[in-house]
């Protein structure tokens, strides 16, 4: 593992695409489970399901979105990128995609639920085939079996920073992310 951070204009896509809820909400791709609450969260640090009815303070938000986006998410992007050559852009952005689609399993068995690490945008970073990598993020748009616009929105977003093209992920988020 190496010690790489999630960057300012990785957090401020996620923020950007995610928004802080006070009080748990129904996943619109999936009708009610998960709920989620804070920035995006389905769950607590201390591994607690948010539950419908569930509230916590904006503090609160910030706390546990930073420790499970570490711990849970980039830590563990990190390890599955290890020395392979990666831009802090490209970190944020691998990061970004796997808060929002789930890391998955170290060995992925059919019918299991895929994520980051069974991903085409891992695999093809790992190959050095950048290019690749980027347009492979738009494979990830679909909730509830339907493609949706936010997430291809979203996806385009990742893409463009993990391509470092800061001028296209602003015109994404309407000049949030600069």
């Amino acid at each position: 593992m190496t010690d790489r951070k999630v960057g300012p204009k990785a957090l401020a896509l996620m923020h950007h695409f995610e928004d802080c809820e006070l009080v748990a909400y129904a996943d619109p791709g999936t009708g009610g489970d998960p709920y989620t609450i804070g920035w995006g969260m389905t769950y607590y640090p201390d591994g607690r399901k948010v539950k419908r009815g569930d509230r916590i303070t904006a503090a609160q938000a910030d706390a546990d979105f930073a420790t499970i986006l570490d711990r849970d998410f980039a830590r563990i992007v990190d390890a599955a990128i290890g020395k392979a050559p990666t831009t802090p852009a490209q970190f944020g952005a691998m990061v970004a995609l796997a808060y929002n689609i789930g890391v998955g399993p170290r060995v992925w068995l059919p019918g299991m639920k895929k994520g980051f690490r069974q991903s085409q945008v891992l695999k093809m970073h790992l190959a050095g085939r950048y290019a690749e990598a980027a347009k492979a993020f738009g494979s990830w748009t679909t909730a509830g079996g339907k493609v949706m616009a936010g997430l291809v929105r979203r996806r385009d977003a990742e893409a463009a920073l993990y391509s470092g093209d800061m001028a296209e992920v602003s015109r994404l988020t309407h000049g949030a992310v600069r």
